[in-house]
């Protein structure tokens, strides 16, 4: 094993030669590591996704029926007044408002007041000439008079609106809209061919040297560096065509839009032909008939001349002559009951100022009558959005060369002359500290096919020249030289 590669060298090869120690050029295998690709198996896209438009429901107030006006009537506030009226002077006096009278309101007649006499017997007169006054009473007739109970009013009379039906054409019921169709876009199928593992070098055992002096063939090795060709794997993969005639693409899809034009219809509505209006119309007024004496001629009096008459006689004598005085009384009064219009109730006010009516009116606005009409109206038009689709990928592992292995460069080793029982006891007890299998008799002194096992896989595991007892592997296993 310590002469393996003798055979590989030339002495002017060997740098640092000292007698009495031996050289040799030990296997190094190539270091891989596996490394993970990430591949695209899908380029990423986008896709359109429509957003549809919203619709709502407006409500719109459609006139039923005008705003009016009507009136609402209240008989007015009326009280009772009595009212006397000056009818004339009893009968047999005289008026004293009457032309010539004495000016008051009171009635009067002269009362004649007689003489007194005595008697007494001589030649008289027996009855002076005198005079008397006649009264000749005022005269009365009857009147009929027409006396206003009630004025004339008029009052406002409601003439109610006239309505009609009304047709109304060319009305927009569903506003004009779009709609966005979609499609994915087509794919078609590709291969792609990668590389798993690149193309590589790699040194292979041979037979053993037909110069080697072991027994055993596994003590002189012989390594051939050979290429290792390129390891490929073919992939299979979907690529984005194209979109048809009249579609564009957005992203990952075809998408086109289609116009939806609007819907229009009739609507019949209740209309005002002619407003609600008001009328005046005349009450007349109310009369009744009273009769009540007139005085006609007023009284009077007349003296009326008495000639004198004498006889001798025993005749009485004035004691005190005859006079008159004047006696008075009340005038006669009449009364009569009547309506008066004071007023009328609160809100309310007589219809007109200047010819009132018997009743109050106050105008009561009646308002306009609407009815909802719903419609479906859009909110916001259909519109699209773009959607990123993430790229499709896969891990792909392959086994990397990353640092290449072969011979390396001359290393001193343990001549075989000083590959002693001892030391080789001391590597198998180091070989079995560190868990390895020396054979089944363990230490026993002897290099024999386990131990040497052993020592490569010690060397390949902790990354050491491979193939021989060099000096580096023994100072891995803790073992001074």
């Amino acid at each position: 094993m310590l002469m393996a590669f003798a055979t590989y060298a030339q002495p002017g090869d060997i740098p640092n030669q000292e007698p009495g120690k031996c050289y040799a050029k030990c296997m190094i295998p190539d270091e891989y590591e596996n490394q993970t690709e990430t591949i695209v198996v899908k380029e990423a896209t986008s896709r359109v996704e429509v957003v549809p438009a919203v619709y709502g429901t407006e409500t719109e107030q459609v006139l039923v029926k005008a705003a009016s006006t009507r009136i609402e009537k209240k008989p007015a506030i009326y009280t009772t007044q009595t009212e006397r009226y000056r009818v004339g002077c009893p009968k047999g006096y005289m008026d004293g408002l009457a032309e010539g009278g004495t000016g008051t309101d009171e009635c009067y007649r002269m009362v004649a007041i007689p003489a007194t006499y005595k008697t007494v017997t001589e030649t008289v007169i027996a009855k002076e000439a005198s005079s008397r006054i006649v009264t000749k009473p005022a005269v009365y007739k009857n009147v009929t008079e027409t006396v206003t109970v009630k004025e004339a009013t008029t009052r406002l009379e409601t003439v109610p609106a006239v309505y009609e039906t009304r047709t109304v054409d060319n009305v927009l019921l569903e506003a004009a809209s779009s709609r966005i169709e979609k499609k994915p876009v087509p794919y078609t199928t590709a291969t792609e061919t990668i590389v798993v593992r690149p193309a590589s070098t790699k040194w292979v055992k041979k037979k053993a040297d037909r110069n080697c002096l072991s027994a055993d063939p596994n003590d002189c090795l012989v390594w051939c560096l050979v290429e290792v060709p390129q390891e490929t794997r073919t992939i299979t993969k979907q690529v984005m065509g194209g979109c048809d005639a009249g579609w564009t693409q957005v992203g990952a899809e075809c998408t086109r839009s289609v116009e939806i034009p609007a819907k229009y219809g009739t609507r019949t509505e209740r209309v005002v032909a002619t407003p609600a209006t008001t009328r005046e119309v005349t009450v007349p007024a109310q009369t009744k008939t009273i009769s009540k004496s007139v005085l006609v001629t007023p009284a009077s009096e007349e003296v009326v001349t008495i000639p004198e008459e004498t006889k001798t006689i025993t005749r009485r004598v004035v004691d005190t002559p005859a006079s008159t005085k004047k006696e008075t009384t009340d005038a006669i009064y009449g009364e009569y009951t009547r309506r008066v219009r004071t007023g009328c109730p609160d809100g309310y006010s007589f219809a007109s100022a200047s010819s009132p009516s018997d009743d109050c009116i106050r105008t009561i606005e009646i308002p306009a009558e609407y009815a909802n009409q719903t419609q479906r109206v859009v909110k916001s038009p259909a519109t699209t959005r773009t959607i990123e689709v993430p790229q499709e990928t896969r891990s792909v592992t392959k086994r990397v060369l990353v640092k290449p292995g072969g011979f390396t460069e001359w290393r001193e080793v343990v001549c075989g002359s000083d590959v002693t029982t001892a030391l080789v006891r001391q590597v198998q007890q180091a070989l079995m500290a560190r868990g390895y299998n020396v054979g089944a008799a363990g230490a026993d002194n002897v290099m024999g096919r386990d131990t040497k096992a052993a020592l490569v896989k010690f060397q390949k595991d902790n990354g050491l020249p491979v193939g021989n007892l060099d000096f580096e592997t023994l100072k891995a296993l803790g073992i001074n030289r």
